[in-house]
């Protein structure tokens, strides 16, 4: 499997791009989140949403699918062709009704279906969403009453997609087999939503060498050299796991 960061920016990074992915696997390519600046980075690789076979969902959030409006436009009236949604189960509701209905609800298009081959996907369970390429959603806290969901992808990578601080998932995860880390890291406390440096350099150095820190804000090139053995993902760079 390969990955590339669209962005691995916070919700408020300006020098960074919103923290979504590319995944490779077999000749096929998953996004997973498509925020308000997925467009422009697709666009700065050179690539086009046509290019993208799959999407995958974390939560609601405007950095995490605020460029699906695009998409789906695009998809409908650019490509013509419906694109796969992959999305927790919990969430296919909201999606629509909380975030996408106001902006792509017009005549004859009424529900998501209308615009994707909508694929629930459940807590636990593990879902191929490309040949090659399985997904386990893992629900993780981030806001209080809102559903949100993490991934353990092909059973040794797991990808925060926002979260509080949870050592005993983290710990569990490596016992399990996971071999890499990229986690959401807010640099300065207090870590209300997001975890912080600080708990990440908590955890055992074997956890440690497995995290790689994303969704971080501007001040990031100030903690350069200052995470120990945690390293910092950066955007538009591939990267290659087992």
């Amino acid at each position: 499997m390969k990955i590339q960061m669209l962005g691995t920016g916070s919700a408020f990074a300006k020098n960074y791009y919103n923290t979504n992915a590319l995944l490779f696997s077999n000749g096929k390519t998953a996004m997973l989140d498509c925020g308000i600046t997925a467009p422009l980075s697709l666009h700065k690789l050179g690539k086009t949403f046509d290019e993208i076979d799959a999407l995958l969902i974390s939560h609601i959030h405007a950095d995490h699918i605020g460029g699906m409006e695009e998409y789906a436009f695009q998809m409908k009236f650019v490509y013509g062709r419906k694109p796969l949604l992959f999305v927790p189960e919990p969430l296919v509701k909201p999606l629509w009704e909380s975030s996408l209905q106001g902006g792509l609800m017009q005549e004859d298009l009424l529900l998501l279906e209308d615009y994707f081959e909508v694929r629930p996907v459940y807590a636990g369970i593990g879902t191929e969403i490309l040949p090659g390429l399985t997904v386990e959603p893992i629900p993780t806290k981030h806001i209080a009453n809102k559903p949100n969901f993490s991934y353990l992808i092909n059973g040794t990578f797991f990808y925060s997609a926002d979260m509080k601080f949870d050592d005993d998932l983290l710990k569990t995860l490596c016992k399990r087999g996971c071999t890499t880390i990229f986690h959401d890291c807010q640099l300065r406390p207090p870590g209300a939503v997001h975890t912080t440096l600080d708990e990440l350099r908590s955890l055992p150095e074997g956890i440690q060498e497995r995290i790689w820190l994303m969704h971080y804000d501007d001040t990031m090139p100030q903690y350069e050299g200052r995470t120990g053995s945690m390293r910092f993902v950066e955007q538009h760079k591939e990267y290659k796991f087992n």
